[in-house]
């Protein structure tokens, strides 16, 4: 969403993480995405990272007001709800605990982020912010666990805010499907 967001067009080569590419593996051994690789070959290979990468190019709506990918609440999502989200998502891999208890854990980020919707629309005030772009896919993941423990609304500030921003132009933009790349496939530019 921050590239689309900056303007910037890359390649774009979709991949099925069951059927990692041989080129990047090559260009990042942790086989896992984002991997941007840049004109000159420096490969960044974080999500952060490469949003980052884009909002430095260019943020016209300043998304990185405050503390921008530095802010708390990323850190918070990135540490603590994210292996909540990863234990509840795959409770059967965890079998110390049940799903709802997991659940449960991961209810707490929730809780501070519903406070904070409560007198904004959006998570660091009134207008868009790289905290929700960051936090926005956890929180889709964490709600598509169980569709019809969410659908009761049990948070909904919160709910509010994700159809916001699943409905958005930018987030439907970016969710395009693309075919499987593999090497010789003609160039997709993305945004496209």
């Amino acid at each position: 969403m921050a590239i689309a967001y900056a303007g910037i067009e890359v390649e774009l080569r979709e991949v099925v993480l069951k059927d990692k590419p041989a080129a990047m593996l090559a260009a990042s051994s942790k086989g896992t995405v984002p991997v941007l690789i840049e004109t000159n070959g420096r490969v960044i290979d974080e999500s952060l990272d490469v949003m980052a990468w884009a909002l430095d190019q260019k943020d016209s709506n300043h998304w990185l007001k405050g503390e921008g990918l530095q802010d708390p609440l990323i850190d918070s999502c990135d540490n603590t709800f994210k292996h909540w989200l990863d234990h509840y998502k795959y409770a059967v891999r965890f079998p110390e605990q049940s799903e709802q208890w997991y659940r449960t854990q991961g209810e707490l980020f929730l809780d501070q982020l519903e406070q904070l919707l409560t007198d904004h629309r959006y998570l660091r005030g009134d207008s868009l912010s790289v905290v929700d772009i960051a936090v926005m896919p956890f929180v889709r993941q964490f709600a598509a666990v169980d569709t019809n423990w969410w659908s009761g609304r049990p948070y909904p500030q919160v709910a509010t805010w994700l159809e916001q921003l699943l409905e958005s132009d930018l987030f439907k933009g970016v969710m395009k499907k693309h075919p499987k790349w593999q090497e010789g496939d003609p160039v997709i530019r993305f945004p496209s």
